[in-house]
């Protein structure tokens, strides 16, 4: 999000990392029985940066959390890298299992809504890089039944996942504007109603500024504006963008099922 750093995850043992998500046990250790599971630690994790953001996600204030030493923390998990990838499949846990049937229209809009929804919930997700997280149970099922949504509806292999990625980074930006546009609310304590209220009239009191110079911009940035008491609305742009694009995938598999020979 504007103003807050991005996390990088990509640097941690995937080994190990891949071990832990599919809980694959690491080599046995001497001493008494640990205190905690992995998966606590985890939750822990995942309550802090809903809380206080990514950053705040370290190996000591987790331990905090948890009442325990850092030290011992890295009986559970090698390190911050390791953690975030786990924190990653444990919130992809969340998403809801698509019923069949719905069409692939219907499962990819209820696929894009539930990933709207998540990142409302969790607003950190969009600030680990996720090009290099080690996939988990929770993100591969989350893949699969992206893929499921449009399989055989006539696209090839590397299409489905271009869909794929195009729908899921539609849904990723549009939240993101969404959060940055409650964490200004929050920030400065002023609605995009109220702050035009200061900055229009100081606008319009600038004669290179008026509708003359700039009639389309004027004209069109006056209706949205007036349609959603702001200067944007994410959740309205979120929507729109995911119906033209599933109105071009439905336009791309019309015309290719147009083109296909006769079966004999």
């Amino acid at each position: 999000m504007a103003g807050v750093s991005t996390q990088e995850n990509g640097d941690g043992d995937p080994r190990r990392a891949i071990e832990l998500l599919w809980g694959v046990p690491g080599p046995p250790r001497r001493g008494p029985k640990p205190k905690l599971a992995t998966a606590d630690v985890v939750r822990a994790a995942v309550a802090l940066a809903d809380a206080d953001g990514i950053e705040a996600v370290t190996i000591r204030r987790v331990a905090e959390q948890l009442g325990v030493s850092p030290m011992s923390l890295y009986t559970y998990v090698p390190g911050r890298a390791e953690l975030l990838d786990l924190m990653i499949d444990h919130a992809h846990g969340e998403l809801a299992t698509i019923e069949d049937g719905l069409g692939w229209r219907a499962a990819l809009t209820a696929i894009a809504e539930d990933q709207w929804a998540l990142f409302h919930r969790h607003p950190w997700l969009l600030q680990v890089t996720t090009s290099r997280s080690a996939l988990g149970p929770h993100s591969f099922a989350k893949y699969e039944q992206e893929l499921r949504a449009i399989d055989g509806i006539g696209l090839g292999d590397v299409e489905m996942d271009a869909v794929v990625s195009l729908v899921t980074g539609l849904v990723r930006t549009t939240a993101r504007s969404s959060l940055d546009n409650a964490r200004l609310v929050r920030a400065t304590g002023l609605t995009d109603a109220q702050w035009w209220e200061r900055a229009g009239p100081v606008l319009a009191g600038i004669p290179a500024a008026d509708a003359a110079h700039f009639p389309i911009s004027s004209r069109v940035g006056q209706a949205a504006g007036e349609a959603h008491n702001a200067a944007e609305n994410p959740a309205y742009t979120f929507r729109f963008g995911l119906a033209r694009v599933l109105d071009g995938i439905e336009a791309l598999v019309t015309t290719r099922a147009a083109e296909r020979p006769p079966a004999s």
